[in-house]
């Protein structure tokens, strides 16, 4: 029985990179029944509970090398993980694991990434040495495929595909399950009350973007939305949201509680409009169909907003309400409409999200039947 390794950002309460994770196990699995997987997550014990695989300590160099040695394949991704505005060693650990792999002579399979930015000369020639010997690439947008093309990295097959979470599909999910979380606290399920999801972040020390979405979130309540904000990566998003409730003058409700990645998908397909900052709140909303409004704070998200035909409402840095208001007041008068082209910009989308684990899934066959993939020292 076949095994890969899957290498990310995961076990570290971050629910957009637990969506990417859920979305690659449930199309490899949908694709190929008694695949074995094992996980390298920052918490093992609850990776292997959640997502019934086995999980090695990604910080044990043991364990990660003896779960390289054990498989058939690695996966890497998917998720930003190749680049280095968040500091270097993000970029040096996953390229590290990608250069074990080849060590070991196993194949290396790069799962719908979100490349870059890569800005220091060291990383770029770090991605350049390493990356140039994976088996094939798959990335989630043009902007990455360039990325890997201007730091001259053209050996392995790139194919452009779609993030693994824009795979998933709104008929999976069951409503009744944020429902229960939304009455729990008290929020007005009847028809005539609509819900606005809130995803915010803190960014690089920044305030002003609190005030305005505040202001937008008033704004909301005043024309008969219940405001709702739902925390992505816990404790960071949950004490941002926080503050800026506080700062709003209508009533708000922030959800406190950790919630799995079926849960937050649910509470998401029970709003009429998401405003957010974290990209898989934005991508989640467009699979539930509820009309996303993005604030920029990272390429992604522009990349990801282009692939909808739209734009994020305004940057991080430079916060406009009239732009917000603009976004927002565009949903809210033809919400149908909205929905309608929302449902046809997603559905090519999610048949290319589902397109990496067929190649993925192609690269594994191909190594198991031509044998052990040459080492690389």
């Amino acid at each position: 029985m076949a095994k890969v390794v899957i290498s990310g950002y995961y076990g570290f309460d971050n629910l957009g990179d637990e969506a990417v994770l859920f979305s690659i196990l449930k199309t490899l699995r949908e694709l190929q029944i008694g695949i074995r997987i094992e996980v390298l997550s920052n918490n093992p014990s609850q990776t292997a509970e959640i997502y019934r695989v086995t999980a090695a300590n990604r910080w044990k160099l043991g364990e990660v090398y003896h779960a390289l040695k054990d498989s058939d394949m690695l996966i890497s991704g998917g998720g930003s993980l190749l680049q280095d505005v968040t500091g270097w060693k993000s970029l040096v650990y996953y390229l590290g694991v990608i250069w074990l792999a080849r060590f070991l002579g196993k194949p290396v399979f790069f799962y719908a990434q979100g490349i870059g930015p890569v800005n220091t000369p060291l990383g770029r020639l770090l991605m350049r040495w390493i990356v140039n010997k994976v088996n094939y690439i798959t990335v989630r947008d043009e902007s990455s495929r360039q990325d890997l093309a201007e730091m001259k990295i053209s050996r392995p097959p790139v194919e452009v595909t779609a993030d693994p979470v824009l795979g998933l599909e709104e008929k999976y999910v069951d409503k009744k399950i944020g429902q229960a979380i939304l009455q729990e606290v008290g929020l007005d399920l009847s028809i005539e009350r609509k819900m606005v999801g809130i995803s915010v972040r803190e960014w690089q020390g920044l305030g002003e973007y609190k005030e305005v979405v505040a202001e937008l979130c008033d704004k909301l309540c005043r024309v008969g939305y219940q405001v709702v904000f739902l925390p992505m990566h816990s404790p960071d998003d949950l004490e941002t949201s926080r503050e800026v409730a506080a700062m709003m003058e209508q009533p708000a409700v922030v959800l406190e509680g950790h919630y799995s990645v079926v849960e937050m998908a649910s509470l998401i397909a029970n709003m009429d409009l998401l405003i957010g900052m974290r990209l898989h709140a934005l991508i989640l909303a467009a699979v539930m169909h509820v009309p996303p409004v993005a604030i920029s704070y990272d390429p992604k998200i522009d990349r990801f907003m282009g692939l909808l035909g739209k734009t994020a409402a305004t940057p991080v840095d430079r916060p406009q309400f009239a732009e917000l208001w603009q976004a927002v007041e565009e949903i809210i008068y033809e919400p149908w409409q909205v929905r309608e082209e929302l449902m046809q910009q997603v559905e090519p989308l999610r048949q290319r999200a589902q397109a990496s684990a067929v190649l993925g899934l192609k690269v594994l066959e191909k190594s198991l039947h031509n044998g052990p993939a040459a080492k690389y020292l």
